[in-house]
């Protein structure tokens, strides 16, 4: 039998568990900017999917390419599938490869990743950073190489079109710097989920926006010189591009860091 206790009396405090729950959080998945957590998949892992990733990205902006030409002569409606069918592959490949590599799929998108995360312990270290350019061009001229096998056509020849004009490479400019500003600022605002979406559908604005269509990838533009199909750029406006890709890239860079910095922690 018990004794009651009297009304009034405060009940005795719970005494807490000799043994606490952990603290540390959980390993999360690899962000869209390419910082790299604890957890983070092998080096090698992580190249493969860099160049299976850039290698489908390339098989979808070619191949739609041809597929397009096939079924009609109107360029304004091959246009719209081409850019349509990119930028659905961007959205599904940064989603899918992601959590492995970051997702990058573009040089300038590592280097974005590098630049922003150096000193940091997340960072993307330079010797693995020119490894992704690496497998993201080989994976972009493969990818060019079974596009053009897939639809009959005439595996890697240099492309005919002629791209080279101070428009197009301003056009450059402003679609690689906006790309940059958007996954460098989304990541930097705490919105880098959203990353896949938001570069899908600036995809899809810079390629109806831009007078260079948007090329704003230096491993898919050199792959896109080895196809003979409408999608492509001669080999002599490959360098214009890239350097105008480049200087977009750093601007958009440069003004992440201005608009965004010390937003790191918002929701």
């Amino acid at each position: 039998m018990t004794t009651p206790v009297p009304s009034g009396t405060p009940l005795p405090k719970p005494t807490p568990p000799t043994d606490p729950l952990p603290t540390d959080p959980l390993p999360t998945a690899v962000p869209a900017t390419g910082s790299l957590p604890a957890a983070a998949p092998p080096p090698g892992r992580r190249l493969a999917a860099e160049l299976v990733g850039t290698a489908l990205l390339a098989v979808v902006v070619v191949g739609s390419g041809h597929q397009a030409d096939a079924l009609t002569s109107d360029a304004g409606l091959r246009f719209l599938a081409n850019v349509g069918a990119s930028a659905a592959a961007l959205t599904v490949l940064i989603t899918l490869f992601g959590p492995v590599s970051g997702g990058h799929l573009n040089p300038l998108i590592t280097a974005g990743a590098w630049w922003t995360g150096r000193g940091t312990p997340a960072g993307l270290p330079l010797r693995e950073a020119v490894g992704y350019a690496a497998a993201q061009t080989v994976g972009a001229v493969a990818g060019t190489g079974l596009a053009d096998a897939m639809f009959g056509h005439p595996v890697l020849r240099l492309s005919a079109v002629s791209r080279g004009s101070a428009a197009l490479w301003l056009g450059e400019a402003v679609a690689t710097g906006t790309l940059l500003l958007v996954v460098t600022g989304a990541t930097a605002a705490g919105r880098g989920r959203l990353v896949p979406a938001l570069v899908g559908l600036w995809v899809v604005a810079a390629c109806w926006t831009t007078s260079s269509g948007g090329f704003a990838n230096p491993a898919v533009t050199l792959g896109r010189a080895l196809t003979d199909g409408w999608t492509g750029i001669a080999p002599g406006s490959v360098p214009g591009f890239v350097l105008a890709q480049c200087a977009g890239a750093a601007a958009g860079i440069g003004l992440a860091a201005l608009l965004f910095d010390g937003r790191k922690h918002a929701p």
